[in-house]
């Protein structure tokens, strides 16, 4: 006799609220959920996460700051400097001949803090 046993964490049976998938879709667009995809992947990558980090925490960096805090290149680092712009994530400000980058916003910062917040809880 095959006996598979189940998961815990999965449902035995199958009942569907169709009222509360229809009230989560309809406050759902494609769109939205894309950007949002987007965000976090760019929030995926272990160099762009340390960037964002010291950026949360000292305000700003210049590009050669940002790409010692990496052990890069200051041509790695802008490379993820760009694709954090890109995404709405960070903002620059050229100051002679330096560039200097900060969150973008609020939202933003708000992101960060509670990433690291919820990592201390694990």
């Amino acid at each position: 006799m095959n006996h598979k046993k189940v998961p815990n964490d999965v449902c035995e049976t199958t009942v569907v609220n169709k009222e509360k998938v229809e009230r989560a879709k309809a406050k759902m667009t494609e769109e939205a959920t894309e950007r949002m995809v987007n965000l976090f992947k760019g929030l995926a990558d272990k160099n762009r996460m340390k960037i964002v980090q010291a950026l949360y925490l000292e305000g700003e960096m210049c590009v050669c700051e940002a790409a010692d805090l990496l052990d890069a290149t200051v041509a790695t680092t802008s490379h993820h400097l760009r694709y954090l712009r890109k995404l709405g994530l960070a903002k620059f400000r050229k100051e002679g001949k330096l560039v200097y980058y900060s969150l973008d916003d609020e939202h933003v910062e708000q992101i960060v803090q509670l990433a690291m917040d919820h990592q201390k809880e694990l």
